[in-house]
């Protein structure tokens, strides 16, 4: 086996620190349009590096004693022009950027040395210490352009981000881009006021005229775009209802995050990670509403009543909230106010708790010939005198999950077990699902009834009841006895 430890990480190592957030090299894209790009050197390296330069509307010059097939098909492909001879310093007279393939030290450095000389920027290929400049990852959607650089550090990762870059960006967004500049100067002619302008590119990137272009209905763009620009500036903005999933940034949806980037002002609540809030845009305005259980900064009224008034501004609002907004989280009192006052709204759906703690527990809610169906409720309607239905379900096999379900853990299961289920039912209880500080306890319906002593936790929990838990990974989880005692004796 390699010997690591000379690799091996240091405790002392600050790899978050302020100094290690600065940039090494300074992103910027260079004009080449009908000018020239040289290339110096006719190996499978230097042709790599034509093709990528052949993405731009540049001139290339390709200076090769001999070419290998690779480059033979990159010039014909390119349309570069093959000087068969060795670099001369006349050379650079036109050049705007050159790329130095020679596959040698010395050679390379007298390459560099000469473009530096009269000011070419240069890059070495594979010999970092000698470029002016790097060439990251590209995803081409011109004029549209995303690089990607990690500085030489991680090229893998570099080209996993181009990917995901890639899978967001539309084939079609370049054609979209020059579709927008076409209308640009008639949108400055009919809105002098920059708000007004702003607020119709943001409608128009988010409704039928940008749909159209993406699709390729050009026409249909055309005049939608038309019926949008004549359309009443002042009529009132959109409430996204969004779903911030149960924590994790990488759960939110591609949706949601594009809805948030738009968004003029946002109104979040407690449970939702501050990571997530600031994903919105720069200069949206952001209002905390601290909607957490037992802790209100805010009324519903208060809520309801800042949604409209900021709709009535024509501005674009987003609700932020944990988990699903259509699972116990108030939605349809929301929008039954927004109907009510004529504003128009939206629901953009998360990925709720029960599912994501499920998944990142291992832990199946249906299990074949086990449990067949799934409930989502909250244990506070067990306060009556009768049995709610999703109890008398849970005697039928049916796998139970309760949200916020800490602080009627006891009467859950004292509920439950009087219903008849037996005291040994297996219980999963997932704690601030989709975060660092997450934790699983594990145990029966009798051990639920000791959760509720431990008083001051203050943690999201979501307890699951049914024998579909028996599917649980269990690898990372301990008792719930166990976990009730270490509280207890710590606090």
């Amino acid at each position: 086996m390699a010997d690591l430890s000379a690799t091996s990480c240091d405790a002392s190592q600050k790899f978050g620190d302020d100094k290690s957030s600065r940039m090494d090299v300074f992103p910027a894209f260079f004009k080449v349009r009908d000018r020239e790009i040289v290339i110096v050197g006719g190996r499978d390296e230097a042709a790599s590096k034509l093709r990528l330069v052949s993405e731009t509307s540049a001139r290339f010059t390709v200076i090769a004693e001999e070419t290998s097939e690779a480059m033979d098909r990159a010039i014909a492909l390119s349309g570069a022009t093959l000087l068969t001879r060795s670099f001369q310093f006349e050379d650079l007279a036109d050049a705007a950027l050159v790329f130095s393939a020679m596959e040698d030290e010395q050679l390379d450095t007298q390459i560099v040395e000469a473009a530096r000389m009269v000011g070419v920027p240069v890059n070495a290929v594979d010999k970092p210490h000698l470029c002016d400049f790097i060439t990251p990852s590209i995803v081409n959607r011109a004029p549209v352009v995303v690089a990607v650089s990690t500085d030489g550090t991680a090229p893998v990762l570099a080209r996993r981000i181009k990917g995901q870059v890639e899978k967001l960006l539309h084939p079609r967004t370049g054609a979209l881009a020059r579709f927008a500049d076409a209308f640009r100067p008639a949108v400055a002619r009919v809105m002098s006021n920059g708000r007004d302008r702003r607020i119709f590119w943001e409608r128009f990137f988010n409704t039928e005229p940008a749909r159209a272009v993406l699709d390729g209905r050009e026409g249909e763009a055309c005049a939608a775009t038309r019926d949008l620009l004549t359309a009443d500036k002042d009529r009132d903005g959109l409430v996204s209802l969004i779903g911030a999933g149960p924590g994790a940034e990488d759960l939110l949806t591609l949706r949601a995050h594009r809805v948030l980037q738009d968004a003029d002002v946002v109104l979040h609540d407690a449970l939702v990670p501050l990571e997530i809030v600031r994903m919105s845009r720069r200069d949206a305005e952001i209002i905390s509403v601290g909607k957490r259980k037992g802790c209100h900064s805010k009324s519903q009224d208060e809520i309801n009543r800042l949604m409209v008034e900021k709709a009535r501004e024509g501005l674009k609002v987003v609700r932020l909230k944990s988990g699903d907004p259509m699972i116990f989280g108030r939605a349809g009192e929301e929008l039954a106010h927004l109907r009510s006052h004529g504003i128009a709204s939206e629901v953009v759906p998360g990925v709720t708790a029960a599912l994501a703690g499920a998944a990142e527990a291992q832990l199946p809610l249906t299990l074949r010939g086990t449990a067949s169906s799934v409930i989502f409720t909250t244990g506070h309607d067990l306060n009556g005198d009768h049995l709610p239905d999703w109890a008398q379900l849970a005697l039928s096999g049916a796998t139970i999950t309760v949200y916020m379900g800490r602080t009627v853990a006891r009467r859950t299961a004292d509920r439950l077990v009087q219903a008849g289920l037996p005291s040994s039912t297996p219980v999963a209880v997932l704690e601030n699902i989709g975060r660092s500080d997450t934790r699983r306890l594990v145990g029966t319906l009798a051990d639920l009834e000791k959760l509720g002593d431990e008083k001051t936790a203050e943690s999201a929990a979501l307890i699951v009841i049914g024998e579909a838990v028996a599917g649980l990974d269990l690898d990372r989880c301990e008792p719930i006895v166990t976990a009730t005692q270490s509280h207890l004796i710590a606090a």
